[in-house]
């Protein structure tokens, strides 16, 4: 039995289920998605600045921006020690 010295993708996807694969790029926009999260967790915080009288919206946008900023950094640790699990 002769090996094909071609090397084999690692992972494949069906144009059935990613129809982007058919016309050849399939992939995520990951530092762009990093970069969104913290804008978006900043402009909660600024939302602050403003002219609403009730406590609930403030609640709502701290725990809003320091969630995203909690998962900011889980991703960030994930990413830097991948290799070692």
């Amino acid at each position: 039995m002769a090996r094909s010295k071609e090397k084999s993708p690692a992972f494949v996807v069906d144009p059935q289920d990613e129809p982007s694969a058919e016309w050849g790029w399939h992939g995520t926009f990951p530092r762009a998605t990093r970069v969104a999260g913290w804008i978006t967790a900043i402009v909660c915080f600024l939302f602050l600045i403003g002219n609403h009288r009730g406590n609930v919206e403030n609640l709502w946008l701290i725990f809003t921006g320091a969630g995203l900023i909690v998962l900011l950094i889980i991703d960030q640790v994930r990413r830097r020690t991948s290799w070692r699990r």
